[in-house]
Parts: structure tokens; sequence; C-alpha cells
């Protein structure tokens, strides 16, 4: 990987499997915008950044070296060697088919509060609307960080914040429906440290989940993605309804109760089983497995 500094604006060169149509359009993260130029706008850690890929180099706008460096590097899990995690996961046709598919995929290592929040908002719910309702969110009780291409950005609140929200409010203008409480009251836990979230990194894994599902709101699949997406727990393997399908026609051959499909993928992709997922999620539902 090198990198050519220009003002405003960073070209990443010779970096393999990275691809931002697939890293933002797999399920993990919802506050990016698509751009005409089919650029992507992204907020994270209350920071603006524009990224794209032309030809093979990654552009980086709104950022500096430093930011990089503080920030989108671990953001993108930049420090991890893709092409030895590829080798490691290829043991099966049905994997190397998701891997080329999906081949520009990377988990973002992400705010934990933040994602707890996405998460119950995105429990039986659509990415549009999820979109929406964060955005909403972090408008009503976030702070400007500025704009970009004409429109301003808000940050995430802080735990602090939401606490203080009125559900009501957060279900008539945000339309988060009924996770309007299950918000407010997991922020309060959070806040009060009823459950210490800086545990959830290093604790065994089905401790990590149980602290987790503490949290209203939280079943096991929000918990996996949460510790997946915010915790770098990659041995996590969350399981909705396209997972599910993919795989029961392609691995188990029967229909298996979700938190027995989580186990089976621990079980048959080990400490990458977070990895497999998102291949499998991504080639499951772009190609309507299942249905």
């Amino acid at each position: 990987m090198n990198i050519e500094i220009k003002k405003n604006e960073l070209i990443i060169k010779d970096l393999s499997f990275f691809e931002p149509a697939h890293i933002f359009k797999c399920g993990q993260a919802f506050r990016w915008k698509e751009e005409q130029d089919l650029s992507f706008t992204n907020i994270a850690f209350g920071k603006i950044l524009n990224i794209s890929k032309i030809g093979e180099d990654v552009i980086l706008k709104n950022t500096s070296i430093e930011e990089f460096n503080e920030l989108w590097v671990d953001y993108f899990d930049l420090n991890r060697d893709y092409f030895s995690l590829r080798e490691e996961l290829s043991f099966d046709e049905i994997l190397r088919a998701a891997l080329e598919y999906g081949n520009g995929i990377r988990i973002l290592n992400q705010d934990p509060f933040e994602t707890i929040i996405t998460f119950i908002i995105s429990a039986n719910n659509q990415i549009p609307r999820i979109k929406k309702s964060i955005e909403k969110i972090s408008q009503m009780y976030g702070e400007k960080i500025g704009e970009y291409l004409g429109e301003e950005y808000y940050n995430f609140p802080s735990a602090d914040k939401l606490a203080l929200a009125d559900p009501k409010d957060l279900r008539e203008f945000a339309k988060v429906g009924f996770r309007d409480e299950r918000i407010v009251k997991a922020s309060k836990m959070i806040r009060d440290r009823e459950i210490d979230i800086g545990l959830l990194y290093d604790c065994p894994i089905e401790m990590a989940r149980e602290e987790l599902m503490k949290l209203p709101g939280v079943g096991p699949k929000v918990a996996d993605c949460v510790l997946l997406f915010a915790f770098k727990r990659q041995e996590s393997f969350p399981v909705d309804v396209w997972i599910k399908r993919v795989m029961e026609e392609l691995y188990l051959k029967k229909s298996t109760n979700k938190n027995k499909i989580a186990d089976e993928g621990r079980r048959i992709f080990g400490k990458n089983a977070g990895f497999a997922q998102q291949y499998l999620f991504f080639y499951g539902r772009e190609n309507q497995l299942g249905r």
C-alpha cells in the first residue's frame, strides 16, 4: 500500500481487495451516501469522508494523512492481510465463489455505542428506513460536524445525550417505531455502566453475547452483528434471513434454527466465521439464493 498526498485528498495505490461498493453495501454500516459520481460519502467518528475507486486507486477526500493514520487505517481494516485470510477461507467451492463475488469486502471497525443503537434500529427493518432513522437521530441529538457537497452532516449522539431523549420524539420524528423505548433504555444502561461494553473485546464470545443481550432490543443476531462490526470479534457469525437461506441451501441442506446456524457457522469457519458470513451474506443476497 502506497499513499500519494494531495491537497485534501489521499490516493492509495497497491491496495488489494478493497471495493467501496462492496464494503458499504454488505449490510454492516448505514451512514453512507452514494454520490452521483459513484463515490461514497461516509460519517464515522465525527468525521466526513468521501471515498471512491478509480481504476486500481482508492481516493480519500476531505481528510488528511493524520486522520488516515489515526482513524481510517483501523476503520477500514487496512492492516489485515486479506490475501492470507482469503487463502484460509478458500477451503470449499461455495466459499471460493462467494470470495470472488465480493472480493472487495472488508469488515469495518465501528464505534461501539453507535453500532449497538444502529443494529437495534435494524431489527425487522429495511435499509432505507434504517438510514433515515439514524440520520434523523443524529440531526436531533448529535452535533453538526460540517458540510460536504452541499449537505450538512451531524455526528451520532453519545449515550449521555441519547439517554435523555423522549421515546415519543424518536417514534414520531425518527420513525423508529416500537424500538423507541428500547433505544432510550439501552442508552441509559450504557451511560450508567449497567453493562461494561469495554469488556466485550476480550471476554469469551458467549459471555460477550449474553452481556449484550441484557440490552433491550438486542437478541442473538443483533449481538453477533455488534460483536463483529464494533468489537473485532471475527469469530462471531450473525444470522439474518439471508444467511439462514444460504446456510440451509448450501451447507446444512435442511431447515435449521437460527441459533443452531450460528453455532454451525462458528464450527465450520472457526476464527474467520465473521469474514465468511460477510462474503456469504453479500453473495446470497445479491444472487437471491434460497428464494
